[in-house]
């Protein structure tokens, strides 16, 4: 007959790295991410800056924007949740094109939709109606106008 071994000293062993395994893998525990602090960051492609976005989305970070400029892709941090701005950033707004270029009017209309979707109210509707007709070029508003339509300011240090 075979006997099973004893455990003796391994079970405390055991149950601590079982609890150990349960607490780093709690999200409880987790320490809260830090809020990514966007410099001046003058835009880029649509399609990246849309997957940037998601990301910081889906593991719920925060955007701090504190830079000197932030324009073109730069200003749809403005729709994800905790997004705070300072007031002396300047905000550079335009439509949608190809390197400078027209896009086909469809093409137009649905990428401006997409860059509306992450611009809180009343600024998706000024987008929509006015900003996305500069292409070249484009509408500077400073961080003091948009705190002024409701977009939180952030905390000084």
């Amino acid at each position: 007959m075979l006997k099973r071994p004893s455990l003796g000293i391994a079970r405390p062993l055991v149950v601590a790295a079982a609890f150990l395994a349960i607490a780093v893998a709690s999200p409880g525990t987790a320490q809260a991410q830090s809020p990514m602090v966007v410099g001046s960051d003058r835009g880029g492609y649509l399609h990246d800056r849309l997957i940037e976005l998601e990301n910081l989305q889906r593991h719920g970070i925060q955007v701090e924007i504190r830079g000197r400029v932030c324009y073109s892709t730069c200003t749809m941090f403005l729709g994800l949740p905790g997004t705070c701005v300072d007031p002396n950033t300047t905000f550079g707004f335009h439509g949608p094109s190809r390197s400078g270029r027209r896009l086909a009017q469809a093409d137009f209309d649905y990428f401006s939709e997409v860059m509306a979707s992450y611009y809180p109210e009343p600024l998706r509707t000024w987008f929509m109606d006015k900003g996305r007709n500069r292409i070249n070029g484009v509408y500077k508003i400073k961080g003091t106008e948009l705190i002024r339509l409701g977009i939180p300011a952030c905390r000084t240090a």
